[in-house]
């Protein structure tokens, strides 16, 4: 062994920099499973919702990733598995979760205000649909909170 200590990088949902980590405009990197089994990764403007236990993207619903999840979600099951991710430096997180996609008007509007909040005002698109994610696991090496 080399001597340098592990730390662990278990991080729970309310913990402080965590959400002051995702709250700060990021690009994030979104990980759906391929039918090969393979990773598809992209990046994405993704926002973190504490209380509901959420992950959100808003895309449009002919996506590739889309298309992945649909595919690996069956009626009555926990959703498809994806991770989000991003980094600056040194710091990282990565939230694992259970996708579903929704397509109701009222939580894509929901999900363009959280995005709008975080990012900008999202482009205009009557296709759009929300990769929402049921939390399972958040891993990471977050800065101090200020």
């Amino acid at each position: 062994m080399s001597g340098r200590v592990r730390r662990p990088h278990g991080i729970e949902l309310d913990d402080p920099r965590l959400v002051a980590f995702w709250a700060r405009r990021m690009l994030c990197s979104l990980t759906t499973i391929r039918a090969d089994g393979g990773p598809h990764v992209v990046p994405v403007g993704a926002t973190l919702d504490v209380p509901g236990r959420l992950v959100r993207v808003i895309t449009s619903g002919s996506s590739i990733k889309v298309a992945q999840i649909r595919r690996a979600s069956s009626p009555g099951a926990p959703g498809a598995p994806i991770a989000l991710c991003q980094f600056e430096g040194r710091y990282w997180c990565t939230i694992e979760a259970r996708a579903r996609v929704l397509t109701d008007a009222d939580a894509v509007a929901d999900a363009e205000r959280r995005y709008a909040a975080r990012y900008r005002e999202p482009r205009p698109n009557p296709t759009r649909v929300v990769i929402a994610g049921a939390i399972t696991k958040v891993l990471g090496n977050l800065p101090d909170v200020d």
